[in-house]
């Protein structure tokens, strides 16, 4: 790899960490203050110096150096493995937008369930009215995902934002996942039918950020005693 090559790497994976670090921000001022605040790119770097040292997420960056989309179980190679702290079940994201979720790790590599899997599904929401839903994908269109599970009384309109829960315990609260493009109802079915028009762009994927939520385990654990 060239010199400008390099610099290129290390612009982008600071990017990452600013965009990285202004997400959980947010996430940890509206988990200890019960407000919402959102921010635009210009201000990701003062941001990114505020402190988050309370908050439960940990995050690095990672370079992509295997990813396929025209597969129905899509995965994504990642150079990074256990030696750097990589773990199962670490939220993958890029420019701040969902991509996966770290599946299996060696000592320098792990690979990620990429969201164009059709064996992955990540809780949802429709940001502008708090309605949640499974969201999957078809197989069919790599730009497109479907949200599921959204009862047809909700009000929802093409150009919606939707955004992660954080129910799933691996990704805050309000992380992008992209805008619906389509809806219909299904004959005879009480929830709509909807198209998420993917905010990440899966063909041009570089660096990424993995976010770790440092209680998953305690989470998971607790969670296991019921079922």
């Amino acid at each position: 790899m060239q010199i400008f090559e390099f610099k290129s790497v290390n612009i982008k994976m600071a990017e990452e960490n600013n965009l990285l670090r202004a997400a959980l921000h947010e996430h940890y001022l509206k988990s200890n203050h019960g407000t919402y605040r959102a921010y635009d790119s210009i201000n990701l770097p003062r941001i990114a110096k505020d402190s988050t040292t309370n908050s439960v997420y940990r995050f690095t960056t990672a370079r992509v150096v295997n990813n396929s989309v025209n597969q129905q179980h899509n995965f994504i190679t990642l150079n990074k493995g256990r030696r750097h702290g990589v773990k199962p079940y670490m939220g993958v994201i890029a420019n701040g937008q969902v991509v996966g979720l770290v599946d299996n790790v060696s000592e320098n590599f792990s690979t990620v369930i990429s969201m164009l899997n059709i064996r992955w599904k990540v809780s949802a929401k429709i940001k502008r009215n708090d309605y949640f839903g499974s969201l999957s994908w078809d197989g069919i269109d790599y730009r497109r995902v479907q949200l599921n599970e959204i009862p047809y009384h909700v009000p929802v309109q093409n150009g919606d934002t939707v955004v992660t829960t954080g129910y799933s315990s691996s990704f805050p609260e309000g992380l992008m996942i992209g805008t619906i493009s389509d809806f219909s109802i299904g004959t005879g079915s009480n929830f709509y039918k909807i198209e998420v028009m993917l905010a990440a762009d899966f063909k041009s994927l570089v660096i990424v950020g993995l976010v770790e939520n440092k209680q998953l385990f305690e989470i998971k654990q607790l969670e296991s005693t019921n079922k």
